[in-house]
């Protein structure tokens, strides 16, 4: 072999061109469809060929060209409007965020999240949370919220996708290039490179941070792979999700306490701080250590300081998948740093045991125990919660855990389809970009012409299908397939056929195969010529999950079996780029996770503001989103503790409203071949789900409900020196050590809970005698507890009405009385507590601490 040398040319950018750099170092690009043809008019070949990465794009691009778009007066005429508009967004100081809270301007809220899925340039994203993590930061953006998020940067991204000619998923891994990523240097106010550290057993790893600029916020990610660090500890970050639970525990050490120094090293004074799901609850940790350590507040003071500041939003509805480390590692990573929170061993590792499980330290309790505010992505999804982690707070009724919830949404710009923005460019308000998330500004939805909707589908159907066929054609060369079967390829798919869209992480919960439970039924549905369906199938299954790989060499089997073979369609390595395509192409999209197992899910959102409609089983999002008009739900709210049950219902109900109800609804044609019905329900789709179901709507959301009482409370502890907080800390200190002397005297109140007679509408006078032991009657509240009485004996929808002390007795104890009024005829339960009772407290319930009246 030869040798030879390496030469690198970049293009030179004319002056007339440069601001093109500047865009294409802030993601606001991905969002904005003008800003991204300024670069694929340049050269579309070559935009395509670089898999539309505007950074290595303007490196390779031909100075030919780039001079040639100099004499086009009317690109030129675009690059300026889009520069103008660039800078506006930038510099621009009237937001929602000021307009709203200008108080609050100096306050930053600082989120961590595992994994973030901005663009498919920055392949840091494994599916939804990450996705939805992105989506959070454009919004938080386009609000002017002040918000920096925090990362890791992982070199070898999330793996690639083959689906090899057997059918098996095959995993690739591929370094990524940061010089062709729209990524730099961190940088401090000196103008230096960030770099921070961070213990671990036996050593100090060092980590470099990146900086991602996502519109007006940055994203700062951190990599280990410097040569500061040893081999081992170089790929510490290299892989989303990657290596054993060595690696998990110190990325989330990264994360958690890493991005603590992050935002020191680079001056970013946070006082609010959200984790985005446990992976890094760490944090917390951090910063009671740092105030421990620095202001020398006891440990139980610096957790409620901590606690004020601190949102924590779970993901997780099955128990299974949340992070667990044994004892062993926590010992061996901890032992040396919970010493310096002022605590020993039994207490640190009480932050994160959960009752019955003494041999893993849980990311999800340790992340409840020490957040204010707790919330899941779905109505559902926080009563689902509230199941789980019950055992987190022993006695509370399950439905007043402390855990809330915030519906998910999505980044609306990122997922519209140019061709549909231009639909509302033309028919909706002209501000509607601003205000999107408000439910008036999609009511003229309904003036755009059905057949000029239905005709920007049908070409946005083709634009996917062409996609579609390309990837097939590469997936079958790879393969070693012959000319024959790659040049098939170009016969698979009709425009006209109704086109299903399944695509999403192969987890086994989502049952990817339900549609195949019964293959004589769909295979009759697929192969009706006047009536014609197909399927189109992408998602990726993790490395570790065989069962879920299984699933996929099932539907790569059927797609390859006479009567599917074109039917059914799997296209491998789904990522943003695909997902995008099937939900701006599809006419609908199919949802059939195991019910209540799907947290929240957002694509069905994105393919609502497209105009497609969505087909799914009553879970996550979906269960608010349906009105009946919008969509089509697949079985009911119905609990299973039967699976098989549970798949033959569901399977039955997919079957019978693609026959009766989807399909002939969708061939059902005007004379202009306009299906009237089918778009009415498009038009229902945008018009109800477009605005709640965006994250602007979201990040409002977790503006309102917690991010400004959590800033309102920093703002208390600090002007008070932290004292706010240490009154807190001992008020809680005195309930907790005088709480088992707390009771409701039974044989004082048992009389009033004999069965007693009223009629209707009667005023009921109720009374219980309660020891406060040492208590003042301003520490606690004396409840009544009452509801119609359940089939198993118990109280069900309960009604809480707070006691009123009517008097001091002799013996010391109170006499607490209260009214209720029942106006519906029946049987009805109550009974008396006593809970915890602060002015300043953020939840009654995050004591744990509860007293009923028991014999």
């Amino acid at each position: 072999m030869y040798l030879f040398g390496k030469i690198t040319v970049t293009a030179v950018i004319p002056d007339e061109l440069s601001k093109l750099k500047d865009i294409a170092y802030n993601l606001w690009w991905s969002w904005n469809s003008e800003a991204i043809d300024l670069f694929r008019e340049i050269d579309l070949a070559l935009w395509e060929k670089l898999g539309k990465n505007p950074v290595r794009f303007l490196k390779e691009v031909s100075q030919k060209k780039l001079e040639a778009k100099l004499k086009d007066p009317d690109y030129m005429q675009r690059y300026k409007k889009v520069v103008n508009d660039f800078e506006t967004y930038m510099n621009e100081t009237d937001t929602w965020f000021s307009r709203n809270f200008p108080d609050k301007k100096d306050h930053m809220v600082a989120y961590f999240s595992a994994e973030y899925g901005l663009n498919e340039v920055l392949p840091i994203y494994s599916g939804g949370l990450g996705v939805l993590s992105g989506d959070h930061c454009k919004s938080a953006s386009d609000l002017g919220i002040p918000f920096t998020a925090i990362g890791l940067f992982y070199k070898e991204g999330y793996f690639s996708q083959r689906i090899n000619s057997e059918g098996w998923q095959e995993t690739i891994f591929t370094p990524l290039n940061p010089s062709n990523l729209p990524i730099q240097p961190a940088l401090n106010d000196k103008g230096e490179e960030v770099i921070i550290s961070v213990e671990l057993p036996g050593r100090v790893v060092y980590a470099k941070v990146w900086v991602v600029k996502v519109g007006r916020v940055n994203l700062y990610l951190m990599d280990t792979d410097i040569e500061q660090n040893s081999p081992y500890d170089r790929g510490l970050t290299a892989r989303l999700y990657g290596g054993d639970q060595e690696t998990r525990i110190q990325q989330e050490i990264f994360l958690g306490i890493g991005g603590a120094r992050v935002l020191d090293a680079l001056g970013i004074k946070a006082t609010v701080y959200h984790m985005n799901e446990g992976h890094s609850a760490f944090l917390g940790l951090e910063l009671i250590r740092k105030l421990v350590q620095n202001h020398n507040l006891p440990f139980n003071q610096a957790k409620e300081v901590v606690a004020s500041s601190v949102i924590f939003t779970t993901h997780t509805p099955v128990p299974a998948g949340n992070d667990v480390f044994p004892l062993e590692m926590i010992d061996r990573y901890f032992g040396n740093y919970w010493p310096s929170l002022g605590i020993n061993r039994h207490e640190f590792l009480d932050l994160g045991l959960r009752i019955g499980e003494h041999h893993n330290f849980n990311m999800t309790v340790l992340a409840l125990t020490l957040a204010g505010q707790k919330n899941g992505v779905s109505e559902l999804h926080g009563a689902v919660s509230r199941n789980i982690f019950k055992n987190v707070w022993p006695g509370i009724p399950e439905d007043e855990i402390p855990i809330g919830h915030i519906t998910n949404g999505i980044h609306t710009l990122t997922w519209l389809s140019p061709s549909i923005k231009y639909l509302y460019d033309k028919y909706l308000d002209k501000d509607w970009k601003e205000r999107l998330h408000e439910k008036e500004v999609w009511e003229k939805v309904d003036d755009i012409p059905d057949e000029e909707l239905w005709k920007t589908h049908c070409v946005l159907k083709t634009k996917m299908i062409g996609y579609v066929r390309e990837k097939l054609k590469e997936q079958r060369a790879a393969n070693g397939e012959s000319i024959e079967r790659i040049k098939e390829v170009d016969t698979l798919l009709d425009s006209n056929a109704l086109t299903i869209g399944f695509a999403r992480r192969f987890a086994t919960y989502k049952r990817a195969n339900l549609i195949f439970r019964d293959l004589a039924r769909i295979q009759k549905l697929l192969n009706n010529p006047e009536k014609p369906v197909q399927i189109i199938f992408a998602g990726k299954a993790h490395p570790a999950d065989g069962p879920a790989h299984e699933i996929i060499k099932y539907i790569n089997d059927i797609a390859k079996q006479e009567g599917f073979n074109g039917k059914v369609i799997l296209v491998e390595n789904y990522n943003m780029t695909l997902a995008r395509n099937l939900v701006q192409g599809v006419d609908i999209w199919l949802n059939n996770p195991r019910r209540p197992l799907e947290a929240s899910g957002t694509s069905g959102q994105k393919v609502a503001i497209n105009g497609i409609i969505n087909f799914s089983v009553l879970d996550g999002w979906w269960c608010e989103g349906y009105n009946g008009k919008n969509g089509w739900a697949i079985g009911d709210d119905t609990f299973y503790d039967n699976e098989y049950h549970q798949d033959n219902a569901d399977s039955e109900s997919i079957y019978n409203i693609l026959e009766k109800q989807i399909i002939p609804t969708f061939f059902d044609r005007n004379e202009k071949g306009v299906p009237e019905k089918w778009v009415k329900i498009m038009k229902e789709s945008i018009k109800s789900i477009a605005a709640q179901y965006s994250t602007h709507r979201m990040v409002q959301d977790y503006i309102n409900k917690y991010y400004i009482p959590a800033m309102e409370r920093y703002d208390k502890i600090k002007a008070s020196n932290y004292q706010f907080a240490a009154n807190i800390s001992e008020w809680k200190k005195k309930v907790a050590h005088l709480w088992p002397q707390v009771q409701i005297i039974a044989e004082k109140t048992a009389n009033q809970l004999k069965e007693r007679n009223f009629i209707s509408g009667e005023s009921i006078p109720i009374y219980a005698t309660v020891n406060l032991g040492g208590l003042e009657p301003s520490d606690v509240k004396v409840q009544a507890y009452y509801g119609s009485i359940g089939k198993n004996n118990s109280i069900e929808n309960p009604v809480i009405v707070d006691m009123d002390v009517v008097e001091r007795n002799s013996d010391g104890t109170y006499l607490y009385s209260a009214n209720i009024t029942l106006y519906e005829g029946g049987e009805y339960g109550y009974t008396f507590r006593v809970i915890p009772n602060h002015p300043d407290i953020i939840n009654p319930f995050d004591l744990g601490l509860i007293r009923w009246i028991v014999q």
